[in-house]
């Protein structure tokens, strides 16, 4: 059998009662390898391992736990072209993305390994004399992480590395798009001086291992990316154990260029905000809402710039987009490309499948014009590279636009005008909110997440995750009267 990876169970290599064949999707003929598929049996012993081995390394001193993610950041990083060759192969996007996301996957964990140390309680005087109160964090428990394959090493590693700081075991379950990266990243991680089974991988169908994992009573929290209904799936399933859940979920983000923006700049900012990573961002730019007075200088070097991009293999020289990660993917792209043409949008340029040297999920960019904000294009997350311009005539109807959605993860402005951005800045309606800048992209020691359906639980990343991957306690003491 070709390459066959296995789960991590209970702190074993461990095969599974399946397999699933993981390809390349810039080149099918590239077989990455097979990968086991966990049992429902072999999900409960591992929760049953976590839940010791959670204990012990709640009870290591912090240098200890700092060390561990201090070496399994350093290795990340040094091997960042790699793993990050690797995460293209099976994901799709250019060279430069992965290996880019795979040193910033490790700066997540030197950067919580930094927190190990930074763990500061509080203390108060009671109302009561003589009595003294003590607050601190304590570790949640075992934690479910369930990742997406849009940035499969990336966005579980924000996860993993808060989650062990604070002193919690993992269960991971990966996007079976992406295994391989799993695996990579699971490998580095048991390789050090951690309890065994406090960190697991079980890779399996989330309607099977997936939905035996957030049923578990023996699951303390669930930190989840990926869709709406998923999302609240899991929800209804986790208030069950009264499980913690914390949830980052679709988007809808809007790019506001107003009248007085540099029109170079707007345009860049579109291009690589609308179809960096093929577009399969939660953060994507899926909708420019343009002033009209700039509308058509805007539309021409945006729909110029969108031709001009190179769409290829993902490690090939000078790719600017790979393809998408599958062929249902794919299906589902071209018939929402279908789809805004039915609705009286214009598809000025892309929006098709495209021939290419290797056979791949290969499609080209596609900019929707004489859009409106009430089409469906405009309302459902279409996780493709695809963008819509949407003309207004003011700045006040770009920013009513920009919040008429169930979305609210991030939204941007390009303007040279203080006031506008600064009353931007204060009332878009979503978690991040950028000047001048892209929608995609954000910083590891920050607070990311939205509002609406974006977002559902405490915040991610910066000392913000404490308040998701730990449970207050608060101590009274009354140490009496000294003789």
């Amino acid at each position: 059998m070709q390459d066959l990876r296995k789960n991590y169970i209970a702190g074993e290599w461990t095969d599974g009662v399946s397999h699933i064949e993981n390809r390349n999707p810039s080149d099918l003929t590239d077989v990455i390898g097979m990968f086991a598929q966990a049992s429902a049996d072999q999900l409960d012993a591992t929760l049953d391992q976590a839940r010791r081995a959670q204990a012990e390394w709640e009870a290591y001193g912090m240098e200890r736990k700092q060390a561990v993610l201090m070496a399994i950041g350093t290795e990340m990083m040094e091997r960042a072209e790699e793993l990050g060759t690797l995460l293209c192969r099976e994901e799709g996007k250019p060279l430069a993305e992965g290996k880019g996301e795979v040193f910033r996957a490790g700066q997540f964990f030197t950067y919580y390994a930094a927190e190990c140390l930074r763990q500061l309680g509080e203390n108060a005087d009671s109302v009561r004399p003589g009595v003294e109160v003590d607050v601190r964090r304590e570790a949640v428990g075992t934690v479910a992480i369930i990742s997406p394959w849009n940035f499969p090493t990336a966005t579980a590693s924000w996860k993993i590395a808060p989650a062990l700081c604070y002193g919690n075991a993992v269960v991971w379950k990966p996007a079976n798009m992406t295994p391989a990266s799993a695996v990579a990243l699971t490998e580095i991680i048991t390789r050090q001086d951690i309890p065994k089974g406090l960190f697991s991988l079980v890779m399996g169908s989330g309607s099977d291992i997936g939905q035996r994992l957030v049923e578990s009573p023996k699951i303390d929290a669930i930190s989840f990316t990926g869709s709406v209904p998923v999302g609240k799936g899991i929800a209804s399933a986790a208030i069950q154990n009264l499980t913690k859940v914390q949830m980052e979920m679709g988007s809808k983000n809007a790019l506001a260029v107003m009248d007085d923006a540099d029109l170079d700049l707007a345009v860049t900012l579109a291009l690589g905000g609308a179809f960096g990573g093929t577009g399969q961002k939660c953060t994507a730019s899926s909708r420019l809402v343009v002033h009209a007075s700039i509308h058509d200088a805007f539309v021409e070097k945006l729909v110029a710039g969108t031709q001009a991009m190179k769409v290829g293999h993902a490690l090939g020289e000078g790719t600017q987009m790979g393809p998408v990660v599958s062929q249902q993917q794919l299906m589902e792209n071209l018939e929402y490309a279908t789809l805004g043409v039915s609705e009286g949008a214009e598809l000025a340029c892309g929006g098709a499948r495209l021939e290419m040297p290797h056979d791949g999920f290969y499609m080209s960019p596609g900019v929707f014009l004489n859009t409106t904000n009430d089409m469906r294009i405009n309302r459902e997350e279409m996780f493709a590279p695809l963008t819509s311009v949407i003309k207004v005539d003011s700045y006040a109807e770009a920013l009513a636009t920009v919040n008429d959605t169930n979305f609210g993860l991030t939204s941007g402005i390009v303007t040279q005008n203080l006031a506008r951005a600064t009353h931007f800045r204060r009332n878009a309606r979503t978690g991040v909110v950028t000047v001048n800048l892209p929608t995609a992209g954000t910083d590891y020691h920050v607070p990311f997440g939205g509002r609406g359906d974006s977002s559902y639980g405490p915040r991610e990343q910066g000392k913000a995750a404490a308040e998701f991957y730990t449970t207050v306690k608060t101590a009274y003491i009354s140490a009496g009267t000294p003789l």
